[in-house]
């Protein structure tokens, strides 16, 4: 068994922090001694803007060194990858093209599969430690091929008034994808865009912790405008502002990631 693991970050509701957590977790996997791939699945491409700025990130997308022409191509990962700033942190692009992607599964023999084909030498080699995959906010074809992929997935729920709908849904889309992955393991549901002040924040932790079978990471995450600054300036928020209140709660995070995969 390969010692790297796969790590979705999912949800099918827009604004759960998916993109944001997925970075700032990689940059606090790598900083205690991690080698982490980044893999942008999302058409929006935030993931990818997290470590580089619009102009390169559009720049990456019009080339055919992306993951969109890695999935048509069914070509192995290991030619797509670029290399970012930071120290054991490599990405593989997305690309505006993605959003044709089911378009591109449909017709494709065993489609469920051909995310885990593609990185089935690259997982092998064992260069990394941890491969991260930031999905859309979708359940369709292409969630379904990174999540039989993964080894695990770990789901960011806004603590907001809406944080919650469509959780239902999602699971159980995980319980048809076991039928197809019977490793794939819930890793557990962090808590994002949390305000302490308002209850909601409190309703939707009490809710969260009432679910069966369903682990919920002791640290939150919560609102936090260094996270907009350096997202704003395309980069990890620990870099940006190192002793940030958001900074030290991705590191806890990481720390209970690292801990639940053991």
């Amino acid at each position: 068994m390969s010692k790297t693991k796969v790590i979705c970050f999912g949800n099918n509701k827009g604004g759960s922090g998916k993109s944001t957590t997925c970075a700032n977790v990689a940059y606090s996997l790598s900083t205690l001694g991690k080698k982490v791939l980044l893999i942008d699945g999302d058409m929006q491409l935030n993931l990818s803007l997290s470590f580089f700025s619009e102009e390169e990130v559009l720049e990456m997308a019009k080339k055919d060194r992306n993951l969109y022409y890695a999935i048509k191509n069914q070509a192995d990962l290991s030619d797509y990858i670029v290399y970012t700033s930071y120290k054991n942190i490599d990405l593989i692009p997305s690309s505006t093209l993605m959003s044709g992607i089911e378009f591109e599964l449909f017709t494709k023999w065993q489609r469920e599969f051909i995310l885990k084909r593609c990185l089935e030498k690259l997982k092998e080699s064992e260069q990394y430690d941890y491969i991260l995959i930031d999905s859309p906010p979708t359940l369709g074809g292409w969630v379904m091929n990174i999540l039989v992929a993964s080894d695990y997935i770990l789901v960011p729920v806004e603590a907001s008034p809406w944080g919650l709908f469509g959780l239902a849904n999602l699971f159980e889309f995980l319980q048809e994808v076991k039928q197809l992955s019977t490793n794939l393991k819930l890793l557990g549901v962090a808590i994002t865009k949390v305000d302490t002040r308002k209850n909601y924040y409190k309703q939707t932790v009490e809710t969260l912790k009432e679910l069966e079978n369903v682990h919920v990471f002791h640290s939150h995450i919560r609102l936090d405008s260094a996270i907009e600054w350096s997202q704003d300036n395309s980069k990890p928020v620990a870099v940006y502002r190192k002793n940030s209140r958001s900074a030290i709660e991705y590191m806890e995070l990481a720390k209970e990631i690292l801990e639940g995969c053991q």
